[in-house]
């Protein structure tokens, strides 16, 4: 194969925001495939915030390696294949990295799936995937949401936020988003019909969470930890659940996340907090994509995609998820497939 393949490599840990200084974007040949593995091309990337912790330390996997590509889910088609499973032109998902093309064995942290044919490859990364995925495991199984709930979610214009808060709305509950920034609120009751959203940047949390949750909050789905988590943690209601998804606003802080000053709230008010991975639920995960894709093709769930031109600018987009710049899930498209709908 005559193509290259650029790639970019993680060549220094970072302190605070990621920036395009950890990165080196580099061109080698196309690797070869040896058997039972098969060729990618790279379509589409995933930016999560997960991948702020990947570059730094170990975590539920390890850090990735000074060195090694940057590691991301991404979808491609399979242009080169030595195994039984995968055939040329499949289109598939994995945690193929930052580059033009990944070889595989189909395995590891992440396997790689079939994506489902007719389906735009975006939303196979956003609402039909990991993003749907958690946040539909998240808000049922670990939250427990029910009809009558009142459910905060931190995050809500995000890529898992936006979906949890809908499927909160679609079990009938009555649900507020926190956002940053006036547009991002307007869009969190006006487009998804959320009950309320309150704008972290230019709002009293503690005050606004008062008064829109006079007899407390039910369930709080949290992207995000530090004041707003401590923030809800002050307004339970007896019996809460608190769903920890995330804690983007830590991922950044050399120091590492502060414990949260209203924990014992949880002992007053009975409540429980816990957190997951998606990957605890890896054997349903057939079951809650047919719900996801359902609730789509019903227009009971809005997907959003936050979309980035060109592999050059993985570093920048990876970014935004922590500057507040993006609405939705952000994904990279580095190339066209053949024959389907992007």
């Amino acid at each position: 194969m005559s193509e290259k393949n650029r790639k970019w490599v993680l060549v220094s840990r970072p302190t605070g925001l990621p920036s395009r200084q950890n990165f080196e974007l580099r061109e080698e040949p196309v690797p070869p495939i040896g058997e039972n593995q098969f060729l990618v091309r790279n379509l589409y990337l995933s930016c999560d915030p997960a991948q702020r912790t990947w570059m730094a330390r170990d975590t539920y996997i390890p850090a990735i390696p000074l060195g090694d590509v940057m590691r991301s889910g991404a979808a491609g088609e399979v242009v080169a294949s030595h195994h039984p499973g995968f055939r040329q032109g499949d289109l598939v998902s994995g945690l193929f990295g930052w580059q033009d093309y990944a070889v595989s064995d189909g395995g590891g942290f992440m396997p790689v799936t079939k994506l489902p044919p007719g389906v735009p490859i975006a939303m196979c990364l956003s609402v039909l995937g990991i993003t749907g995925l958690t946040a539909y495991f998240g808000m049922l199984d670990v939250g427990g949401v029910k009809g009558g709930d009142e459910v905060l979610v931190s995050g809500a214009a995000g890529a898992t936020g936006s979906v949890a808060a809908q499927i909160a709305k679609l079990r009938g509950a009555r649900v507020v988003g926190v956002a940053g920034g006036a547009d991002k609120c307007r869009w969190l009751t006006q487009e998804i019909g959320l009950d309320a959203a309150l704008d972290y940047r230019s709002e009293p949390l503690p005050r606004r969470i008062a008064e829109l949750f006079p007899r407390g909050i039910n369930l709080f789905f949290d992207n995000v930890g530090g004041e707003i988590l401590d923030a809800a943690l002050a307004h339970l209601a007896v019996g809460a659940r608190v769903a920890l998804c995330g804690a983007i606003s830590s991922y950044n802080d050399s120091e590492g996340p502060r414990g949260p000053r209203n924990y014992t709230n949880l002992i007053v008010y009975r409540a429980r907090m816990q957190g997951f991975l998606v990957s605890d639920f890896a054997a349903r995960f057939g079951e809650a994509v047919t719900d996801l894709a359902r609730w789509v093709a019903e227009k009971k769930l809005r997907d959003q995609v936050d979309l980035v031109d060109g592999l050059e600018h993985a570093p920048d987009a990876l970014r935004r998820l922590f500057t507040g710049e993006n609405r939705g899930k952000q994904l990279v498209r580095i190339a066209e497939p053949a024959g389907r709908p992007a």
